[in-house]
């Protein structure tokens, strides 16, 4: 069974702070994960995901983003970017320290756009990207693309997304990856809204992540 243990890592700055999944049979590659805008660490997506990922040897970390760890609601700051890419990357340099194997990085929603945006600025970082509910563009602004960073992503990335997505239908989706000169897959959730483990959301979804990731990442 695996061990949820809380981290409080205050010897970088940002701090780390989340909390780890230890799996009981370990394979010796990790993950980080983290949320979107309106979330936390503690969000159902990432809780359900986390777990899947442990029980298939993964060692996890799911962290609160700086912003979030300054206060407990509300959305991020358009200034606040950069620092909240700054702790994604002192998470991967403390995960570096404890598993010997391959370490990848992903989130939810803004976490996973600020994964992508840190990759492309820090090519050889992590060895894969796995992004929940890329949000492409805002609700009912499908021209607002935020895509500028994509054709400078050199790190392999599996994207994660709903059929029903405000923030980009699939159909939107598949031609902004081809900006991408990484190699990129696409694992279509039909009937998922961007929480993606909403009511409508397929009830093995964990699951199916983790059989996607692995064989995409030969992981």
């Amino acid at each position: 069974m695996q061990r949820v243990s809380e981290v409080h890592d205050q010897s970088t700055e940002p701090a780390v702070r989340g909390f780890l999944h230890t799996p009981e049979n370990a394979n010796g590659n990790a993950l980080v994960l983290t949320h979107g805008a309106g979330g936390n660490c503690e969000t159902k997506l990432l809780v359900a995901v986390s777990q899947a990922f442990s029980d298939s040897g993964f060692l996890i970390l799911r962290i609160n983003l700086p912003f979030r760890q300054q206060r407990p609601f509300g959305p991020p700051s358009p200034g606040g970017a950069a620092r909240d890419r700054e702790g994604l990357q002192r998470a991967v340099e403390v995960m570096k320290l404890k598993v010997p194997g391959k370490l990848f990085l992903g989130g939810h929603s803004y976490g996973g756009r600020q994964a992508t945006m840190l990759g492309a600025e820090k090519p050889g970082l992590v060895d894969g990207l796995l992004l929940f509910s890329y949000p492409l563009h805002p609700p009912r602004k499908p021209l607002q693309l935020r895509t500028a960073h994509f054709p400078s992503l050199k790190t392999p990335a599996l994207f994660v997304h709903g059929s029903r997505d405000p923030f980009g239908l699939l159909e939107e989706l598949r031609p902004a990856l081809e900006l991408i000169p990484a190699r990129h897959d696409l694992l279509p959730v039909e009937g998922g809204g961007h929480d993606l483990i909403g009511k409508k959301a397929q009830p093995d979804f964990p699951a199916n992540v983790v059989s996607a990731f692995r064989k995409f990442f030969n992981a």
